[in-house]
This record gives C-alpha cells, sequence and structure tokens, in this order.
C-alpha cells in the first residue's frame, strides 16, 4: 500500500484496532515497551519505517534523510536513553522538509515548545535538557535496522502509532491488518451506539445465555461465545 493511502486509512483507526486485528488474523506484531508517547497529545503516525541508529551526532539522521521516500517515518533507536535528548527541533524541521511523516524515538528528545509548534508527529519515551555529550562508534548497520526494545525493525516493516502507543508489521500484512482492523471498528461503532440507544452490551452479547452454557459446561469460555455471537470486544 503506497504510503500515502496508508495514513489516510489509519486515520479512523487506532493501535488497539490494529492490534486487535494482528491477534484475530494471527498475524504477528511488535508492539513497542510501554511509555511511548506523542509529542503533542492527539497525534497519529503511520507509515513506512526509515530506520536509524544514533550514535551521539546527528549526522546519522541526515544521512538517512538523503535517501528517504516522502511520508517514511524516521524510527531512531538510541537505546532507550533517557540521559540524553537526541533529537530536537533542527531534526524536526528537517524531516518535515524532507516530507517523512513523523519520528518515533526508542529514546527521548528535547525541545518540546518548539516540536509543538511545528506539528510534525513525534513519539518518544520522554525529555532531556542535555543533548548526547558522547560520540560512540558507528555500527555497519545504522541505516539498515534500528532496534526498539527486544526487537528490530527494518525498512521492510510498516508503524502504526497514537495515543496508546505503537506497534510495527511487515509490510507485506499491511493490506490484511488495515481491513480486518477496519471490520473491527464498524462493529465497535454499531455496538456503542445500541448502548447509547438503550441495548446494552450484556444484551447484545447475550451474556446471560453465556453464564447458562459455562455452567453446563466450565471449559466454554467467553471468547468461544464471543466467536459465536460475533462478538467484538476481545479476541
Amino acid at each position: 500500500m503506497e504510503a500515502e493511502l496508508l495514513s489516510r486509512a489509519f486515520a479512523e483507526l487506532s493501535t488497539p484496532l490494529i492490534a486487535d486485528a494482528g491477534l484475530r488474523l494471527k498475524i504477528p506484531l511488535r508492539i513497542s515497551p510501554p511509555g511511548i508517547r506523542p509529542v503533542t497529545p492527539n497525534q497519529r503516525l503511520a507509515g513506512p519505517v526509515l530506520p536509524v541508529r544514533h550514535f551521539g551526532s546527528v549526522d546519522v539522521f541526515l544521512e538517512a534523510m538523503e535517501g528517504a521516500q516522502p511520508s517514511q517515518v524516521l524510527v531512531i533507536d538510541n537505546g532507550g536513553r533517557l540521559d540524553e535528548g537526541c533529537i530536537g527541533d533542527l531534526t524536526a524541521l528537517e524531516a518535515e522538509h524532507c516530507g517523512l511523516a513523523g519520528i518515533i524515538v526508542w529514546g527521548a528528545h528535547r525541545d518540546t515548545p518548539e516540536l509543538r509548534r511545528i506539528r510534525l508527529p513525534i513519539f518518544s519515551y520522554g525529555v532531556c535538557p542535555s543533548g548526547p555529550q558522547r560520540l560512540d562508534p558507528r555500527d555497519p548497520s545504522a541505516l539498515r535496522s534500528a532496534r526498539f526494545g527486544n526487537f528490530l525493525v527494518e525498512a521492510s516493516d510498516v508503524v502504526f502509532a497514537d495515543d496508546d502507543g505503537s506497534l510495527f508489521a511487515a509490510a507485506k500484512d499491511v493490506d490484511d491488518l488495515l481491513r480486518v482492523a477496519h471490520e473491527i471498528w464498524d462493529r465497535e461503532r454499531r455496538q456503542a451506539e445500541a448502548i447509547k440507544s438503550g441495548h446494552s452490551l450484556r444484551e447484545q452479547l447475550e451474556f446471560a445465555r453465556y453464564l447458562e452454557k459455562r455452567v453446563a459446561d466450565p471449559s466454554y469460555t467467553f471468547r468461544e461465545h464471543l466467536r459465536k455471537t460475533s462478538g467484538a470486544i476481545e479476541e
């Protein structure tokens, strides 16, 4: 799927819906460690990964942008460090200038007020006023992959991010994930509207019948019941 179409398709969805779709399709997803947040609340981001590893100098970001495609997402591996802000307003402005969709950092940022004025979607694990004071030896994989938590991401991956966090999927699985996520979204919206109209979720899911069946068969699970009633509240 083209990057621009991907962003539009994700506009009415969410990372929980993508995660549920992955579970339903049995597609493995790589979910970022808890704690990642958008610099500006209510931002969302979806796009092909532009991976980069940070070693203390901004030059590696600029080099990654030299070969960037519009609507890619700069995914920065800074080892999860919170003792330095590895990106600030100049990196964000340059990313915006070359058409990137946003930035996701396994680490911290700085220049928060300026970043919020730029409005480019940026996700990180926190803030630190100090920039890097180190210059480590550069790894040969600096522009080929990025570690994020306990997994690797590459240019063959796509990232989704919003207020609930971020997750990564192989690009080849994205069409199926979006299709099923939208099906779940549609069903949940209808269930929500029914609740607002006075038809409780318990009624919609025939919860009383589930309790009766569980008495007769203790091995009968709620998830099994949901599959039979086409419920979408959990997988």
